[in-house]
């Protein structure tokens, strides 16, 4: 929705050139339950007058059959479209608004303060330039608040502002308002925000919303409108490292080829020297075509075609850069992950890596370590489960080429999907990690048992093999091995005669999560075992039929 102007009238043509040279905010609002966030994208379009009569209408036929407000208009009820939320008073999906004022346009993205929807607020967060986080006045910062807050910082959100709502409830006690600011700003300091401004508010009351609000006299900053015209967002765009995945290849006739994208980051210019990745051929810009005509220069986020001067392969999943100017390539790469999914994420498990225009299929080999919302502390686990953010390690069938997500959004950023349901799993940002940081000893805990288990995906085991069947040793090792399971073999050759020294190897080997073949021609007795692998998962092939069967009901076991 675009607000008034006398240009409409006069002339409709100058109006829709003004309207659409104006900058592009996005942003969102988000924080805890109830703290007001839909109430506020209401107000915001009350008074700026971007409703229209019929939907205000209808807002205040639906305030007096389910509004949460008493007599007072409930402006949440503009957003809150399902039927569910209605019923709850509650943000359960992303909803998006549209409006503009004459100096901005805008689009906001309403997304849910429930804990169990935090993965619709990653979404809603990931496309925006700034964040509203409201902080109810008379809770103060909430566990949600930071969660919401980290989140922002991951998706590279640089501008923040922290809404105080509510206070019309505490009688615009300034000391509050400065005692939930000093709290912000002390969790902050672990974030990579660089700009964070406050603003003490009612959004139910309209007060420093839009419009300055008498009942805070103490405070002279901005109002909420005020800051989200003015926050300067035009240095975030990246515009130093040229980056356009190919997402199709434009051929309509025989003396045309071309290479259609959208520029993630940087600047293009005809006549320079480009290189395609992976396979790293590289060329000249001969052309930048668009709809409205050829261009001799485009920057990003513009959608274009591009012609070389060479005929070199390039397809959907490439990505053109400089040639001076080139992206990592890895096929292990270490990143952030929001996990999405019900269920919780499986180290060792193959999933679908959908990296910009490319998909490939991969695996979370490592999981670095947890992060506690609550503390940002650094915690070890076994696996994610939903709306848990950890860094991982993961390994991919193919390389890729990246650029660190703080850096570079546009390449930095990838979803994981789940390969038999099809469903988004998890939201991947990439950390190249410059090995700066000192290493704190006291962080570093000991590796479990359990967290060697999940890296392999099995049990620590021990498959004794009787005389007879010593022969089936490398046989079972292979076929255990082809399965990707992580084995070894403990025999006379490996590591001597001695049976109770074997016994300790074997033993130590599925401490480490590893399967532990033994065949010694000297057996185990039945004394030896119980001392040796006690508490163990111990296996052991019966002398009854063929040794191809005996080898499947082995490897049925795992």
């Amino acid at each position: 929705m675009s607000h008034q102007s006398d240009l409409i009238a006069e002339d409709i043509l100058a109006y829709l050139k003004e309207h659409e040279n104006k900058e592009l905010l996005r942003f969102l609002t988000c924080g805890s339950v109830d703290d007001g966030k839909s109430t506020l994208i209401g107000r915001l379009l009350h008074d700026s007058k971007m409703i229209y009569e019929d939907q205000l209408a209808t807002i205040k036929s639906d305030s007096a059959k389910m509004g949460t407000t008493g007599e007072k208009l409930d402006l949440a009820l503009l957003v809150d479209g399902l039927a569910a939320e209605r019923e709850q008073g509650i943000t359960i999906d992303v909803a998006y608004r549209y409006f503009s004022t004459n100096k901005r346009k805008f689009i906001i993205a309403d997304t849910p303060g429930h804990e169990q929807y935090t993965r619709n607020m990653a979404t809603g967060a990931s496309t925006c330039d700034l964040a509203i986080i409201l902080v109810d006045a008379r809770e103060g910062v909430k566990t949600q608040t930071k969660r919401h807050s980290y989140i922002a910082s991951l998706l590279g959100i640089r501008h923040v502002v922290v809404a105080i709502n509510k206070m019309d409830l505490i009688d615009f006690d300034e000391a509050k308002y400065n005692e939930i600011k000093e709290d912000y700003l002390q969790f902050s300091e672990q974030l990579n925000i660089t700009d964070i401004q406050f603003v003490p508010m009612s959004a139910l009351d309209g007060d420093n919303v839009v419009n300055r609000s008498e009942r805070s006299a103490w405070y002279q900053g901005q109002t909420l409108m005020e800051m989200l015209e003015t926050v300067e967002i035009a240095e975030d765009q990246n515009l130093d490292d040229f980056r356009m995945p190919v997402q199709m290849v434009c051929r309509p006739n025989l003396d045309f080829r071309g290479f259609q994208g959208t520029i993630a980051s940087g600047i293009i210019n005809v006549g320079d020297e480009i290189s395609v990745l992976p396979s790293g051929k590289s060329s000249k810009i001969k052309e930048i075509v668009t709809y409205d005509g050829n261009l001799e220069q485009a920057f990003a986020p513009m959608a274009v075609t591009l012609t070389f001067e060479d005929e070199i392969d390039c397809s959907r999943g490439d990505v053109i850069v400089k040639s001076d100017n080139q992206p990592a390539s890895a096929e292990k790469i270490d990143a952030h992950l929001v996990w999405m999914s019900e269920e919780a994420m499986t180290p060792g498990k193959e999933y679908i890596i959908k990296h910009n225009t490319n998909n490939t299929t991969g695996r979370i080999s490592t999981l670095r370590h947890r992060v506690d919302v609550n503390t940002l502390e650094h915690k070890h686990a076994a696996q994610l489960a939903l709306n848990e953010i950890g860094l991982c390690e993961i390994t991919l069938s193919k390389p890729i080429s990246f650029d660190d997500y703080q850096k570079n959004q546009g390449t930095g950023a990838f979803i994981i999907i789940d390969r038999m349901s099809n469903i988004t799993v998890g939201a991947g940002m990439i950390h190249v990690s410059e090995n700066t940081e000192s290493i704190n000893l006291d962080e570093l805990s000991p590796v479990t048992l359990e967290e060697r288990e999940a890296r392999f995906g099995q049990t620590g085991s021990i498959v004794l093999l009787s005389e007879e069947q010593a022969q089936l040793a490398s046989a079972l090792e292979r076929l255990l091995f082809n399965q990707g399971r992580a084995v070894a073999v403990v025999n006379e050759d490996t590591a001597g005669s001695d049976a109770a020294h074997n016994a300790a190897i074997a033993s130590e080997f599925a401490k480490a999560g590893l399967i532990a073949i033994c065949a010694l021609e000297e057996g185990f007795s039945d004394e030896l075992i119980s001392s040796a692998f006690e508490g163990q998962k111990v296996l052991s092939a019966t002398d009854e039929g063929s040794d191809e069967e005996s080898l499947k009901k082995l490897l049925n076991e795992f």
